[in-house]
């Protein structure tokens, strides 16, 4: 079972049922046009985009074996497995590694503000522990503004030290690119085998100069070919390229980032069963549906006079 291929990933949205389980079936499609004609080298289900703390226990356990099942390479997804209970998280780590699927991306417990270093490293040691698999491999998930719950550099080098090759790396949806680079500072990055991903693809030159692994964006569900095609861009399309992927990036910040995906992903597949939303979320609401249009066209206008 190997590590994540480094590169760029999607946090990948979540479809419901008209219950509100989710429709694995139309996940596994959908992460499957990710990973082929979406652009992206890998996706990242049940983390914040994903709704995955509005996901049920049921469908959460679940999801890793039907992913396995539709033949998803083991180094291509990184399974959201983190959950306030570490209980929990353990249950949901392993029904991930026994379908094959090691990489798993992990929140601090949230519930409880301003733990200690020492409190967040006994529950990351504990599930560790209780996993007890050399296979498994670990993305601590650094998301402050959500989880009111940071990840120390200190408390970060600490884990990787101790435990090694299963501490893989760390995604930082902090939106500070300066908070990326402590972590790699702490770490040694990619120079180290520790996988940082900022979660911004507004940042990937920076990000893979800085000796990051890539960058897991939620607004990569839409946007991952411009990505790509910056990427791919010789050095004079280059600039160009990435205009389009920073334009996208802004429209996508303009709105509320899950519903806004699913609508693009309803209007790409005429299907608005895509906008359906875990509570407390909701869908957009018909002037933010219009204005979200009016910049997409605005987006597609802008790399069609270029090409």
């Amino acid at each position: 079972m190997p590590k994540a291929r480094r590169g760029i990933y999607a946090a990948a949205v979540t479809p419901f049922d008209d219950q509100g389980g989710v429709d694995a079936a139309k996940l596994i499609a959908y992460c499957r046009h990710l990973v082929t004609d979406g652009g992206c080298d890998g996706i990242a289900p049940t983390g914040t985009t994903g709704e995955g703390n509005s996901i049920s226990a049921k469908d959460r356990l679940a999801l890793p074996a039907a992913f396995a099942a539709a033949g998803f390479a083991a180094d291509q997804v990184i399974f959201g497995t983190g959950a306030c209970s570490s209980e929990d998280a353990i249950a949901y780590t392993r029904a991930s590694l026994d379908a094959g699927f090691a990489n798993v991306l992990i929140l601090p417990p949230f519930y409880y503000k301003n733990p200690s270093d020492d409190g967040l490293y006994a529950y990351y040691a504990r599930i560790i522990d209780k996993v007890n698999s050399d296979a498994l491999r670990i993305y601590l998930y650094h998301f402050p503004q959500m989880s009111m719950t940071p990840l120390s550099p200190a408390l970060v080098s600490r884990l990787k030290a101790e435990f090694g090759p299963i501490i893989a790396g760390l995604k930082d949806s902090s939106g500070d690119f300066s908070q990326s680079l402590a972590f790699v500072e702490a770490t040694g990055g990619i120079d180290r085998d520790f996988d940082v991903y900022p979660s911004s693809e507004a940042m990937v030159f920076d990000a893979l100069e800085a000796k990051c692994a890539g960058i897991i964006s939620g607004s990569t569900n839409a946007f991952g070919n411009l990505v790509r095609a910056a990427l791919n861009a010789d050095e004079a399309g280059r600039e160009q390229a990435f205009q389009h992927v920073k334009a996208a990036r802004a429209a996508a910040a303009k709105y509320p980032l899950m519903a806004g995906m699913k609508q693009l992903e309803a209007w790409r597949t005429n299907d608005e069963s895509w906008t359906r939303m875990a509570p407390p979320l909701v869908r957009l609401n018909e002037a933010q549906k219009t204005g979200l249009r009016a910049d997409l066209d605005t987006l597609v206008a802008a790399r069609n006079a270029a090409q």
